[in-house]
């Protein structure tokens, strides 16, 4: 990672702890995240050295706020890396990025996976058309890449049906972690916390411009109170 980029996410993510560990932010707007993810905190304050590392137990507990909506950023970002298979798999073929009938499959095969898990069909769907959006920004970024320097395109073709095997895998896991995080996805705190896990994937997964970008554009659903 350049030292510069490397910079913006430490102040990033210096911010986003403050935000957590002083329970600021209220109702802030929801992750619309720049390389570093500076855009979703907003500028970063002086902050102590301590707030840089999260609280184990806030970091850790399945049952705290950010705990539920922690796998959520995670889970979104794992799916983003999916993108990088399906746009391999389409490239050179003619298959356009949109695919209308694989969508409308994917949407209604996770609402009905809410419905069994107790959560609101409707907002599942609102987050997943986010979710596929997001995998669509991926896709057209890298077409633009690899015209731009064919060096760079992929010279093997995956296999697109085991991608998408492995993508309804992921799905099926993000329906449970939006049905177990319904009432922090709701509360006026989860675009703080949202944030910060947005920031804390984008790091664990050194995540470029192309993905933080679709990143934010995969979250954009997910709180619902603010």
């Amino acid at each position: 990672m350049h030292p510069t980029s490397s910079l913006r996410s430490a102040a990033a993510l210096a911010a986003a702890a403050a935000v957590l560990l002083t329970g600021t932010g209220g109702a802030a707007a929801a992750p619309s995240v720049r390389p570093a993810v500076t855009a979703a905190v907003g500028p970063a304050a002086p902050v102590p050295p301590a707030a840089l590392a999260l609280p184990a137990a806030t970091a850790h507990s399945p049952r705290s706020p950010y705990g539920q909506l922690r796998p959520l950023a995670e889970l979104s970002a794992e799916r983003l890396a999916t993108g990088d298979l399906v746009a391999a798999a389409k490239w050179r073929t003619g298959s356009p990025v949109d695919d209308p009938a694989r969508e409308q499959e994917v949407l209604g095969a996770v609402a009905d996976q809410a419905r069994r898990q107790g959560a609101d069909p409707a907002a599942t769907v609102r987050v997943f058309r986010d979710q596929i959006e997001a995998n669509k920004v991926v896709q057209r970024g890298l077409y633009r890449r690899w015209d731009a320097n064919p060096a760079q395109a992929p010279t093997r073709r995956p296999d697109l049906q085991k991608v998408r095997k492995q993508i309804n895998r992921i799905n099926g896991a993000l329906v449970r972690a939006l049905a177990a995080s319904q009432r922090a996805r709701s509360a006026p705190y989860c675009a703080p916390l949202l944030t910060a896990a947005a920031v804390r994937a984008h790091q664990q997964r050194h995540l470029d411009t192309l993905h933080t970008a679709a990143l934010a554009r995969s979250l954009r659903s997910v709180c619902t109170g603010a």
